[in-house]
């Protein structure tokens, strides 16, 4: 049924009378009400304190910074949009420790780059051990010394596998990379020689800039290059390139490199490190042989390294590397690095984040295969662990043993086939398949915050499927005591 709204305007409705469904008081059960007790927000305030002086401005406090923090990453929102939900929802302003609503902005939404830089990657580390924090068993109790085969010590199963963080930022391209170099040394010399005291009695250098650009357009609009293309356009922004760092080096004796601001420096230096990688890339023969340690592949981003998966959609990924194990149902990140790395070495370091998370060692290891190296399975067998796979040597001679081995492998590849499913939701629903973050300490910060939120939302599904649960119990056993009660 249509109710038929003709006699009233919609229009003349004003805001003052709108009403609210609480009066003072806001809901129990909200999700945001409920997050805010599941986290530790005064542990980490004297950590977050120590980044700043005795005087100066009054800080923003750590519950605020991290607060917005994670209602970004959970609502999937850019910073201004951050500020703007929390100055109109007032769950959101008592999740981040208002005592009071307030319809003015919290902070300035370049506040939020600030919070990225002091809340680290370590302290982020810190809170999601403490959320996600395993209850052990009763120390308080005498527990007798056993040894280490005893089964009764191995509970649980631990998951590890690795993936990557792939970075917000342009696929990567040899002659592209030194088009960009090229330019950013054109500007420099140009800021240079406008400072020079002996411009009046000197002419400016020559920079080609004009042919450079024609060079690289007429390379870039080719679509079908081959191997002598490729070298011939890579040569030419060679020696564009090379010829200003060889200008700059000689202006520096008239004009010193300190009136160029943080940033062109910055990147003054990439670009002279990335013409030395790709001269040498140059000069090595042979496409099997064209490797470099540290390759820069960004000119903004430096620190990130070509990451090489394998993966049907991108063979080699651009971005950090992780080592993430699964525990109970939550997501530790073990290891980040930017450099390419073998997994399979940090078997050892997350079976002892295991051992002191939970105070016992897992029943079992579900890895991928990468992990099963010889001294793996060694470490495994000698604390009685059994680590997931194909066994070594030949198959058992009878079909019943064999069934049953195989039975046993497809069980634990289902066990490994839940931080599979952890990856995906981190790279679907919270971003970790496109970080936007520039710096490297940020990016480390952005990932690790996933992580944190990934274990918020699920103790907080868990919290609700308890509560459900106990619901229906009660209402199970009221439905019982009806029915057996007598009649009269």
């Amino acid at each position: 049924m249509y109710r038929n709204t003709r006699h009233r305007n919609q229009t003349e409705l004003k805001f003052v009378d709108f009403k609210m469904p609480f009066l003072n008081q806001l809901q129990a059960d909200n999700r945001w009400i409920q997050l805010s007790q599941l986290i530790p927000w005064s542990e980490f305030e004297e950590t977050y304190q120590s980044h700043f002086g005795s005087t100066g401005n009054t800080a923003v406090p750590f519950r605020v910074a991290l607060g917005s923090l994670i209602i970004k990453e959970r609502l999937c929102l850019s910073d201004e949009e951050t500020v703007e939900q929390i100055r109109e929802n007032p769950y959101l302003q008592y999740f981040i420790g208002y005592p009071s609503f307030r319809s003015e902005k919290p902070f300035d939404a370049s506040s939020m780059t600030h919070f990225r830089k002091r809340i680290s990657m370590e302290m982020l580390l810190a809170i999601n051990e403490r959320i996600c924090q395993v209850k052990k068993s009763d120390e308080s109790k005498p527990v007798e010394k056993k040894d280490k085969d005893d089964d009764e010590t191995r509970k649980g199963k631990l998951i590890i596998d690795s993936t990557c963080a792939p970075e917000d930022m342009r696929h990567p391209n040899d002659v592209l990379l030194m088009s960009e170099s090229r330019e950013l040394t054109e500007h420099i010399i140009d800021t240079l020689w406008e400072a020079s005291p002996k411009k009046a009695n000197k002419k400016k250098p020559r920079t080609y800039r004009e042919k450079a650009r024609k060079d690289f357009l007429r390379f870039i609009r080719k679509r079908n290059r081959s191997m002598s293309h490729l070298r011939k356009g890579l040569r030419k922004q060679l020696n564009y390139l090379g010829r200003n760092l060889s200008t700059i080096e000689e202006m520096k004796a008239d004009v010193s490199l300190s009136i160029l601001d943080k940033q062109e420096y910055k990147k003054l230096l990439v670009a002279q490190e990335v013409y030395r990688q790709q001269k040498e890339l140059y000069t090595q023969l042979g496409e099997a042989h064209r490797s470099i340690p540290d390759r820069i592949v960004s000119l903004c981003k430096p620190h990130v390294r070509p990451i090489v998966r394998g993966k049907a959609a991108a063979n080699v990924e651009f971005g950090a590397k992780l080592s993430v194990s699964v525990i109970d149902g939550k997501t530790y990140l073990d290891k980040l690095s930017w450099d390419a790395y073998n997994e399979s070495g940090d078997l050892k370091d997350q079976l002892r984040a295991y051992k002191a998370r939970t105070g016992y060692y897992p029943k079992s290891i579900h890895a991928d295969k990468i992990y099963r190296t010889r001294d793996n399975m060694r470490y495994c067998k000698e604390f009685g662990i059994r680590l997931s796979g194909a066994a070594l040597g030949r198959p058992p001679a009878s079909d019943e043993n064999r069934k049953e081995r195989l039975r046993i492998q497809r069980a634990e590849e289902i066990d490994r086939i839940e931080i599979e499913g952890r990856f995906g939701t981190a790279k679907r629903r919270y971003g970790l398949a496109r970080i936007m973050t520039k710096l490297s300490e940020t990016s480390k910060h952005a990932i690790a915050l996933v992580f944190v939120v990934m274990n918020l939302d699920k103790i907080l599904r868990d919290l609700l499927l308890r509560i459900f649960r106990k619901l229906f119990k009660w209402l199970f056993f009221q439905y019982q005591a009806v029915l057996l009660a007598p009649c009269y």
